[in-house]
Formats: structure tokens, C-alpha cells, sequence
């Protein structure tokens, strides 16, 4: 492949990120969490609701990624599978334009949108398996590091633009600028912030043509028969029985499927938290978004430049330890105190630190997904890397759920929002623990 063929490829395959990142920025987290809050008044049932929806998508996935992807291993395709996630993908975001507040129907909502969530996630695990094909692998943690960049200049870009043109402040009826939305939308009935949804598909569909057109998957194309599929669960077996074989790459599956599973939570819930807790508007939260995403981008940078220089190690470890002190952090802050100092009326510092709280989760969260996708390839077995990949994803969805899914109990067992958040310091500090029997190079240091 000559060097330019090669760059629109990395170029292509960063594509995704871009395109795919409003999903998490926009709906999950900064736009359509909190406007589910406005619709159901009661922020700790929000918060639950939210908790309970996404853990049900988590538990599909669960079920599902382990035999799609040995399926799509074994057959040798991996675009067929990505193009029709994406149209998945399209099609829950886009469903979202019909949430009106008039007309609200929870079970309808939520279902397309955990129609689009698996979309994304398992169009994610297809399009993640492909790292170790686009560059040497000591450049490795320099492209994943500048593909979550990229993918969060996406998200901000998109956030920005909805911001500024799209979602109304419930009380004024003007967005950002001060304007009412753009093209006619009806900000009486929630038009503008409603439209975050067909915004999401609409990007993406646009931003995936470069991925189409200049990724290739340099695996031959095959279809996918009973027989392959028999084949490929088979194959599936024996990896997962011989694990232990490799204890350095098993311990790593296992800590990175609870950091993984309690950032996902962090990033799911930490705006809907804020909108409960502080009772922020859109607005609001739009700013924390933009703060957390430019965060996320410029340390997904910082923390590729230093996994290329240190080793993803200390980046994965230094990350999850400053999740942890944010969300203990988080437990503290209200509008009565801050950190345990009270708080009078119209006071701004609960404000002013649930912003910092939102940077320093932006920059810890784009730092460790990158170097945790490079330590996959200091730990996976270079002859069979597109399997060890596939355990990856495994690993990373096969619990999705149990972070919203705790949350959602814990919040309604105690009836707070703050205390709700806690199980998100347990995935932490399991995942911290189970880093100690990681080898930084893996099983071939041994």
C-alpha cells in the first residue's frame, strides 16, 4: 500500500469517530439526557430511568457482540457488518425527533434509542478491530490517541452547532445565541432540542462517506453461512478456555471491562446528574459539554504523545484515578455545600466545580479509551490480534450494563442522585486492582 493510500486510510478510519461521537456528546450525555429530565420533572427518576434504559441496550450487547464478532472474524468481513450497524444507528437517532412533550411515550423513546446505542456500540467494536491494520505498532498509541481526538473535535463541533442553533432554554424559548431555532422549529413544543436527534443521523450519515470510501478491510470478503457461524462460536470456546493460559492479557480484559464499564457510566449519567442535582438548564449543560469535550480532545493528544513515550500503562492507571476523585468529588457538590462548605442562595461555586468536575472527566476519559485500545495490542498475541480485539469488545460490552443498571438501584433504593453515582467508584477501584497482574508488554514479558 503506497504512503498516501495508507494516510487516507488512517484518515478514513478516524472518520468514524468524528462521525459517530455526537451519539454519546449529544444524545447520551449533554443534550437528550437532560432534556429527558425536563420531561419527567424528577431528576432522581430521571436519573433512574436513564440508568435502566441504557442498561437494557447494555444487556443486547452483551449477549450479542461475542458471537457477531466471531462470526465476522471467522468470515473474514468486517464493512458488511459496519454498514448495517450504522444504518441502525441512524435509524434510533433519528426516532428520537418524535419524544414531544405532548405526546410522550417512554417504552417508545427509549427503545429507539437503544436501537441506535447498539448500532453505534457494535459498529464500534467492527471499526476498532481494524487499529493494529493501519500502522507499525509502536505508532500505534500516536493513532489511536489522534483518532479520539478527532472523533472529539466531532463531538464538539456538533454540540456547538446545536447549542447555537437548535436547543431552546425551556424558559425563554431562545437558544444560545438568543435566537429562536432555526428553520421554523417550534421551541412551544420542544422542536429545536428535539431535533438533536435527526442532527445526530444526519451527521453521521454525512461524515461516514470518507470512512466508505477510503477504508478498506484487507481481510477477504466472505459470506457468513450456518457452517461459519458454527466455526466461528467454536473458535470463540477455545479462546475464552484458554484465557487463563495468558494471565497478563486475562487480568487486562478483566480491569478494562470495569474502568470501561464505570467511565461509560460516568459519561451516561454525568449531566443528567448535573441537570437533577444543580437543576442546570440546556444551556447549561452545553457548556459543561463543550468544556468536557475539549478536554477529552486535547488530552486524547497529550495522552497518545504520552503513550507513545511511557507506555499506556501509566496513562490507563493515572486516568482512572483521577475518575475516582472526580466522582467522589461529585458526591459532595449541591446547591446547599460544596465539598462539605455550605452554600448560600445564588451562590455560583456549586456551578463553577461541577465544571471543573466536567473537564477533568472530559481529559481522563479521552486519555485512557486511547491508551486502552494500544495496551490490546501490548497484551494480544501479535499472529492472532483481530481475535484478541474481538475479546476486547467482549470484555468491554459484556458487562456494559452493570453501571447504569447499579445506579438506577442505587438511586432508587436511596433517593438521591448523589449517592446514586457511588457503584461508579467500585468498577474503579476493581479495575485499578486487577491492573496489578498486567504486565505492560503482556503474557511475552513473562
Amino acid at each position: 500500500m503506497s504512503d498516501t493510500a495508507a494516510k487516507k486510510r488512517i484518515w478514513g478510519w478516524f472518520f468514524f469517530d468524528w462521525a459517530s461521537q455526537p451519539y454519546n456528546t449529544l444524545l447520551i450525555t449533554f443534550i437528550f439526557g437532560p432534556y429527558i429530565k425536563s420531561i419527567l420533572g424528577d431528576g432522581t427518576q430521571a436519573q433512574a430511568v436513564w440508568g435502566f434504559g441504557i442498561a437494557a441496550a447494555g444487556i443486547v450487547i452483551a449477549l450479542l457482540a461475542p458471537i457477531l464478532g466471531a462470526v465476522a472474524d471467522h468470515s473474514g468481513s468486517r464493512m458488511r457488518w459496519i454498514w448495517l450497524f450504522s444504518g441502525l444507528y441512524v435509524f434510533g437517532s433519528a426516532s428520537l425527533w418524535f419524544a414531544s412533550p405532548e405526546n410522550f411515550n417512554l417504552v417508545l423513546i427509549m427503545t429507539g434509542f437503544g436501537i441506535g446505542l447498539i448500532g453505534m456500540e457494535f459498529a464500534t467494536i467492527f471499526t476498532n478491530s481494524m487499529l493494529p491494520d493501519l500502522a507499525p505498532r509502536a505508532e500505534l498509541g500516536r493513532v489511536s490517541g489522534s483518532g479520539w481526538a478527532f472523533g472529539y473535535v466531532g463531538g464538539l463541533i456538533a454540540l456547538v452547532i446545536m447549542l447555537l442553533f437548535f436547543g431552546e432554554d425551556p424558559d425563554t424559548g431562545t437558544t444560545m445565541l438568543g435566537i429562536p431555532p432555526i428553520f421554523g422549529l417550534d421551541p412551544d413544543t420542544r422542536e429545536g432540542t428535539r431535533f438533536v436527534g435527526p442532527l445526530t443521523a444526519i451527521w453521521f450519515a454525512v461524515f461516514m462517506v470518507p470512512f466508505f470510501a477510503w477504508v478498506r478491510d484487507p481481510r477477504p470478503t466472505a459470506g457468513a453461512g450456518v457452517s461459519d457461524i458454527g466455526a466461528a462460536l467454536k473458535g470463540l470456546g477455545r479462546t475464552l478456555r484458554r484465557l487463563p493460559e495468558t494471565p497478563s492479557q486475562f487480568s487486562f480484559l478483566a480491569a478494562s471491562m470495569f474502568y470501561r464499564d464505570g467511565l461509560n457510566g460516568t459519561y451516561a449519567l454525568g449531566a443528567i446528574f448535573a441537570a437533577g442535582v444543580l437543576d442546570w438548564s440546556v444551556v447549561q449543560t452545553g457548556t459543561f459539554g463543550i468544556i468536557a469535550v475539549i478536554t477529552g480532545a486535547v488530552f486524547a493528544w497529550i495522552g497518545g504523545r504520552a503513550d507513545q513515550r511511557f507506555g499506556p500503562m501509566p496513562v490507563i492507571v493515572t486516568c482512572v484515578l483521577t475518575l475516582v476523585l472526580t466522582v467522589l468529588a461529585s458526591m459532595f457538590i449541591s446547591r446547599e455545600s460544596v465539598l462539605g462548605m455550605p452554600q448560600g442562595v445564588g451562590a455560583t461555586l456549586p456551578d463553577t466545580a461541577f465544571l471543573v468536575i466536567g473537564a477533568l472527566i472530559g481529559a481522563a476519559g479521552g486519555a485512557l479509551q486511547a491508551a486502552s485500545r494500544t495496551m490490546m495490542v501490548h497484551q494480544g498475541n501479535p499472529e492472532r490480534m483481530t481475535e484478541a480485539f474481538g475479546l476486547y469488545a467482549l470484555s468491554g460490552k459484556a458487562t456494559s450494563f452493570i453501571a447504569p443498571l447499579a445506579i438506577g438501584i442505587a438511586t432508587t433504593m436511596t433517593g438521591s442522585q448523589q449517592l446514586g453515582i457511588s457503584p461508579l467508584i467500585v468498577l474503579f477501584g476493581l479495575g485499578l486492582f486487577l491492573l496489578l497482574w498486567v504486565k505492560p508488554d503482556g503474557d511475552r514479558a513473562a
